[in-house]
């Protein structure tokens, strides 16, 4: 990672995933027996992956030229694959986001004290009415706040997202309780509930979850994020890839507490997923073709913290899911 910030900066000069095929991505998707897709429209270094009309900086100005939101949101629209959208408040490259003279390290986190700050606060909005209008429907904008996220004045883009697309769910990242929370790389050891926060990478706050079946109205919505390595995006260096059984578990671990999980999937510079990726989603979905009834349409299982599995049920139905039998080869 010996990167100038200038060079980062001017990668997209020469980014041209020519390789890059969203239909292979939709079928991918739908032989890992996911549900839905999200796809990242703009991180933190500000680099659009859509044809926005308020930036050059964008992937429709490399010499890749076309816009692969809308070729993945098409494809989608094919398949029947619900797609949403992560996008991130955070912005390097916005003059208004932070005073760009200076390094990023300096003033990554933004600089809502500065007199440019609305001006970033429109932009976004600007940018998310985009991505609501262009590229629709829209099934759940995923924000990415990092911290301090009230900075991002959330309740204007919750309202907004409401007003222009009621059925879009929107995540907890930018400063206001959203429709779900993400922890992230973790899952909590109890069952979620309203009123205790289990928002990002601390998974030591889901000790404060309360024991016990919480009643159906008290019952928390939630999606644990996590990558299939080490790391977020694509990196050839890492190689600590997780088994397909332990991706496996963590579904049905993530499923006996009633959460969602997603996994992070970073296309390669040419726009290819991995092998390595390829075969884990792929293992996931043969799974589910056998033991799918035990995870769609489930929640909470009724017996939790159980030291050999995990438990998810559907109306009057338990599905017990053994990850080790005891030594005396007998479960009570």
């Amino acid at each position: 990672w010996n990167i100038s910030p200038e060079e980062s900066i001017n990668l997209y000069n020469r980014f041209n995933p020519v390789q890059c095929d969203p239909d292979a991505w939709v079928e991918l998707a739908r032989s890992a027996g996911q549900r839905y897709m999200i796809f990242t429209s703009k991180h933190h270094d500000g680099f659009c992956m859509f044809d926005s009309s308020f930036t050059d900086y964008k992937i429709t100005r490399t010499p890749y030229a076309k816009d692969v939101a809308k070729i993945l949101a098409d494809a989608c629209a094919r398949r029947d694959m619900p797609l949403g959208f992560y996008y991130s408040p955070p912005d390097m490259h916005h003059p208004a986001y932070r005073d760009t003279r200076l390094p990023a390290s300096r003033n990554w986190h933004g600089e809502p004290a500065r007199p440019e700050w609305p001006l970033y606060l429109d932009y976004m909005g600007l940018q998310v009415r985009e991505l609501l209008c262009r590229y629709g429907p829209v099934r759940v904008v995923w924000f990415d706040g990092l911290d301090h996220q009230e900075k991002y004045d959330g309740y204007r883009f919750a309202g907004m997202i409401g007003g222009m697309s009621p059925g879009t769910l929107v995540n907890n990242r930018i400063g206001v309780e959203g429709d779900f929370e993400t922890p992230e790389q973790w899952v909590p050891k109890r069952i979620p509930v309203k009123g205790v926060r289990i928002e990002g990478t601390n998974p030591d706050e889901a000790n404060t979850l309360p024991s016990g079946l919480p009643s159906a109205e008290n019952l928390k919505s939630w999606e644990t994020c996590m990558t299939i390595n080490d790391t977020w995006a694509y990196n050839s260096h890492d190689r600590k890839f997780k088994s397909t059984q332990d991706l496996i578990r963590t579904l049905v671990d993530v499923a006996s507490k009633g959460g969602n999980f997603i996994l992070n999937v970073g296309p390669d510079p040419e726009g290819v997923i991995q092998p390595e990726f390829q075969a884990r989603l792929r293992g996931i979905g043969e799974w589910l073709k056998v033991n799918g009834d035990s995870i769609y349409g489930t929640g909470y299982g009724p017996l939790q913290e159980l030291a050999y599995g995990r438990t998810t049920a559907k109306g009057n139905t338990v599905y017990l899911h053994v990850f080790d039998w005891p030594k005396e080869k007998r479960l009570e």
